[in-house]
């Protein structure tokens, strides 16, 4: 029953906010779905409000071992029988090292990241603009699709995929693995084109991973998935989003951000910052929509905790006008002290990714593309209209109008 109300009679939000009203309280005791057949145990004690909800980062007294959007791990038989990253505790040993190079992957694309990201969402603007003029709308989610995976193989690795033999099919074959239980061998072929293209692309990275010890094979399967499912899996929901919430806010937030993002610049000479209330647009974003399922297991007793995000984030006890999206929420003194209650990263927005917590190797990179998106769009339009859609990964966003700035 909990199945089939989390899947079709409710879906996750009324799954949860009937359970909550039911039990008269934000912590109780569930039947998390997937569950078997797919994991051993559905039983969980789900976590739904703001204070309960930081203790899944809390390595002391949680194990996240074999666990990262689910209540259960996929089958290592894709990833070369290695459990990448995302599915190490902290205490393993392999944790630190593979975490390190992650970090090296983010600092050695530095310089890229700026040029390729504008580079990448030119193109697709303009060719949503074309989009625009032929057909009087435009899809922004497979041309989002594209420029993403686009900007990451060439700001991480320096290589295009369209002049590879991937081509553009690099979103195609984003490994379904990750987030269903299909069996590996229905993904493989999509999987090896991905796995050939980074290890082609990537040798400085591999020479680096072998100085830290970690076999190239082992290190190519983790660039596959920390880029694939963690970066450009982010971006894909993400940037719908932003798009979403500033262009269902209306004219005069976006001539707001028009403006302040310009004098910005203007006052920076002429060089992209990524600062302002375009910055503080997309920190609001990242609390209503973040990563919806965070588990952990209780140490020592080994209780599966689940919390979901989308509820701890818009706690009313923490969060004024909780289910609103509010632009300037973060702006001043008082508005800083609430990111530490934006928990969207596998931690708090306020502390950083070490390798001894399992906060997101590239939190502050999510942070930065996001707020680059939002410069990109309004140093290039004034206004712009969506219409939106639910999809099974957040929202489908149609472009109806863009209004190019003079």
């Amino acid at each position: 029953m909990d199945r089939l109300d989390y899947f079709y009679n409710q879906g996750r939000d009324k799954f949860f906010q009937s359970r909550m009203e039911k039990y008269k309280s934000t912590v109780f005791k569930a039947n998390m779905p997937p569950g078997p057949f797919i994991s051993k145990n559905p039983n969980v004690v789900v976590l739904l409000d703001g204070k309960s909800f930081p203790v899944l980062f809390d390595v002391t007294k949680v194990e996240k071992k074999d666990l990262f959007s689910g209540t259960y791990m996929p089958s290592t038989d894709l990833t070369g029988g290695y459990r990448v990253l995302s599915y190490l505790d902290p205490s393993e040993p392999s944790h630190s090292k593979l975490k390190n190079l992650l970090f090296f992957l983010l600092k050695s694309s530095r310089d890229k990241i700026f040029p390729e990201f504008h580079s990448c969402y030119t193109d697709m603007f303009e060719s949503l603009e074309t989009q625009l003029a032929q057909n009087g709308k435009a899809g922004f989610s497979d041309a989002n699709d594209q420029a993403a995976f686009n900007f990451l193989a060439r700001a991480y690795f320096g290589a295009n995929p369209p002049d590879t033999k991937l081509g553009s099919d690099g979103p195609g074959e984003e490994p379904l693995l990750h987030t269903f239980p299909l069996p590996p061998f229905l993904v493989k072929s999509g999987y090896q084109r991905l796995y050939d293209f980074f290890n082609e692309s990537s040798k400085s990275i591999l020479d680096e991973a072998e100085k830290m010890g970690i076999s190239r094979d082992e290190a190519c399967h983790n660039l596959v998935f920390a880029t694939c499912f963690n970066s450009f899996g982010g971006i894909k929901i993400l940037f719908p989003s932003i798009l979403k919430w500033i262009g269902s806010s209306g004219s005069e937030l976006q001539a707001q951000l028009a403006e302040e993002i310009r004098s910005a610049i203007k006052s920076n000479g002429a060089e992209t910052d990524d600062g302002g209330d375009g910055a503080d647009a997309a920190d609001e974003v990242r609390r209503v929509r973040g990563v919806p399922d965070q588990p952990a297991r209780a140490v020592p007793k080994g209780d599966m905790l689940f919390g979901y995000q989308p509820f701890a984030t818009r706690d009313p006890k923490i969060f004024g006008q909780a289910e609103e999206f509010v632009p300037g929420r973060f702006v001043g003194e008082e508005g800083e002290k609430l990111l530490t209650h934006v928990l969207w990263s596998n931690g708090p927005e306020t502390e950083s990714p070490t390798v001894n917590n399992k906060q997101c190797a590239g939190k502050e990179f999510v942070v930065l593309v996001s707020r680059l998106f939002v410069v990109e769009l309004f140093l290039r339009y004034n206004s712009f209209s969506v219409e939106v859609a639910s999809s099974s990964l957040g929202e489908t966003v149609t472009l109806t109008a863009l209004k190019r700035a003079s």
